[in-house]
């Protein structure tokens, strides 16, 4: 095919193509940086929300048909999507709908499983008429061209396509593997393996399931239906939904590479409070694996009106300056210093403040003398003068959450504090 052609080809393609955004999750292994809001609306890289990436990824590859399943606390989910995703033209076909639990089938139950979010909103998609259906998870941090996963669907003449992605073998086990042949036809599926198969002789690296699925639509509507018959079935796609199919139907890889280049292409997982930290640590580095400055591939989101970052004071000792980080919107840097940080839309760093390795979410207010050193703070935290984090580890767990590899995790809840208006 001719560069037109197979552009022509790609968009036909996304126009018969319905997007449903599995956002309904809990993420519990963030702790309580999920306790008062659904995963995906946790916020990322200085004025984003994790939601973000999977929306622009389909705003990007010119699929303007979405879908967003929504569950576990979702309030600030579907006030961020509303105020931030309503600039798609309804009168064109274009939409990003909201799909909250409703209860819709028989047995008026809740989603109980990812296969099963999907298998209540049949009667949704339906009247969309999809030719094919992308399921996409709404809590991972990647830039993604869904066109090429199409049309690799169509012309391996896949039942089912699955995007994949290579992830060292310590971490496989958090994740499905999956093996496959030289034409990337799957030939085994695991969830959550506690000895994960590797790839031919690349014994440190597997190959993982992104968690992103092509499935033609008839297809699609007869296994769920045969899922939700099952009284033993957990109705999740990767645990009940795929295993059945390999060997029966064509199940196919996308490995997500570089088109150019080849090499693995940027995606993160941030399902832990240490994942979470590393991911928005690797944004401030001089030159990130994830470019938010490329103008060819903006990550959309809803934008806070608020004036320009501020650095005042130019005393010595009493100097407001960020060295090696990324200073949102709002900010006051007011006599602090901040060093390989990432600072979210309005925080406040008073005088003789050090702060270093650390994330720090909306609205936080940072007194005089703290010295912080690898922390995130959550959203709307007023830090008390002269508090030191960062330097006596069981002091820190004491009084915040710490993990394993000394990130410490700040809430209001530990400091004693009101929850803020905003999540």
């Amino acid at each position: 095919m001719s560069a037109a052609t197979t552009s022509r080809f790609v968009s036909r393609l996304t126009r018969k193509t319905l997007v449903l955004i599995l956002a309904g999750g809990r993420g519990s292994r963030l702790k309580h940086l999920t306790q008062w809001r659904a995963k995906p609306a946790t916020p990322f890289g200085g004025k984003y929300r994790i939601i973000d990436f999977p929306l622009s990824n389909c705003i990007n590859s010119g699929i303007r048909r979405v879908c967003v399943l929504t569950q576990y606390k979702a309030h600030s989910l579907i006030q961020h999507i509303q105020r931030g995703w309503g600039f798609l033209r309804g009168e064109f076909g274009e939409f990003v709908e909201l799909l909250p639990a409703q209860q819709r089938t028989d047995d008026a139950s809740w989603y109980r499983g990812t296969a099963d979010a999907v298998y209540q909103n049949m009667d949704i998609i339906r009247l969309h008429e999809p030719e094919f259906v992308l399921i996409l998870s709404g809590d991972q941090i990647y830039r993604m061209d869904y066109g090429p996963l199409l049309a690799r669907h169509v012309e391996s003449k896949a039942d089912v396509t699955v995007g994949a992605v290579e992830v060292p073998r310590e971490r496989a086990g958090e994740f499905g593997v999956l093996t496959a042949n030289d034409a990337n036809e799957v030939t085994r599926f695991t969830e959550k393996p506690k000895e994960p198969e590797t790839l031919p002789g690349r014994e440190d690296v597997a190959l993982a399931s992104m968690g992103i699925y092509v499935f033609n639509t008839d297809f699609l509507f007869e296994r769920l239906s045969e899922d939700a018959d099952a009284a033993e079935s957990s109705h999740d796609f990767a645990k009940d939904i795929l295993p059945p199919l390999i060997g029966n139907h064509r199940i196919v890889s996308y490995p997500f590479r570089d088109v150019q280049t080849k090499a693995q292409s940027y995606w993160r997982d941030v399902g832990t409070v240490d994942a979470f930290w590393e991911a928005n640590m690797e944004l401030v580095e001089v030159d990130p694996h994830l470019n938010l400055y490329d103008e060819h591939w903006p990550i959309w989101t809803y934008l806070d009106l608020a004036p320009p970052a501020k650095f005042v004071f130019d005393d010595e000792g009493r100097r407001g300056m960020a060295v090696d980080s990324m200073v949102a919107e709002g900010c006051i840097i007011s006599g602090g210093y901040v060093n390989h940080s990432l600072l979210f839309l309005g925080v406040r760093v008073h005088s003789y403040v050090q702060l270093r390795d650390s994330v720090v979410l909306p609205g936080v207010d940072i007194g005089r003398y703290s010295q912080l050193s690898k922390v995130i703070i959550d959203r709307g935290c007023v830090i008390p003068p002269g508090t030191v984090v960062g330097e006596h580890p069981e002091e820190d767990a004491r009084r915040f959450h710490r993990t394993e590899k000394g990130v410490v995790l700040i809430t209001r809840e530990m400091l004693g504090q009101e929850l803020p208006r905003r999540r």
